[in-house]
């Protein structure tokens, strides 16, 4: 028995490290109204957007799924340049936080029997959280690549909250949902190989 459960680990080892795992990345809202100049500018989102684009890349490389989520906006709703869609890679548009109302993702993702989800993008405690509860919600395995998030500053009340301190207290909370691990981390983990 022991030597069956050891095969089948090492089996899963090999999967693992050879990229055939089912997942889809999911990029959340890196848009061009997060970035300097936008209405709505974030701290450092160049910084996240290219840790994104490497996941992409790693993602892309290893013929695994892309999708793209973009928040519907007057103004700077394109999907920022770092990160740019690959031709037919699926986009998403909504109007809610949580990327699954009213978007028919989860509906495309079962239509390609995905169990696992590994999801970056803008902002951290809003879009991003959202969309890691829901799928954590949805039975969906879940990988929070947290150097590819960021978000900006808030007050509540008098007190100043940088965006270091919303991105880290939202990540301790979200390691409740799934894993929380660098793109580095991820890549090497999964993949079997390390950053480029």
């Amino acid at each position: 028995m022991k030597q069956i459960i050891l095969a089948l680990i090492l089996f899963s080892s090999i999967t693992l490290a050879e990229g055939q795992n089912n997942y889809a990345l999911l990029v959340i809202d890196v848009q061009n109204f997060y970035f300097p100049g936008g209405r709505s500018e974030l701290v450092e989102p160049e910084k996240a957007a290219e840790k994104a684009a490497l996941a992409i890349r790693q993602a892309r490389e290893t013929d695994n799924t892309v999708i793209y989520i973009q928040h519907k906006s007057v103004s700077g709703m394109e999907i920022n340049d770092i990160v740019r869609p690959a031709t037919g890679e699926k986009i998403f548009v909504k109007e809610e936080v949580n990327s699954f109302l009213g978007t028919g993702l989860k509906q495309y993702i079962d239509s390609l029997a995905i169990d696992t989800l590994v999801i970056c993008g803008m902002q951290t405690q809003m879009c991003v959280e959202a969309a890691v509860r829901a799928a954590h919600d949805y039975g969906y395995s879940v990988i929070l690549l947290h150097d590819a998030c960021t978000t900006r500053n808030l007050k509540f009340g008098e007190r100043e909250i940088t965006a270091a301190d919303v991105h880290a207290s939202t990540l301790a909370t979200l390691k409740s949902y799934g894993t929380v691990i660098s793109v580095a981390e991820w890549v090497g983990k999964v993949h079997g190989t390390v950053n480029r």
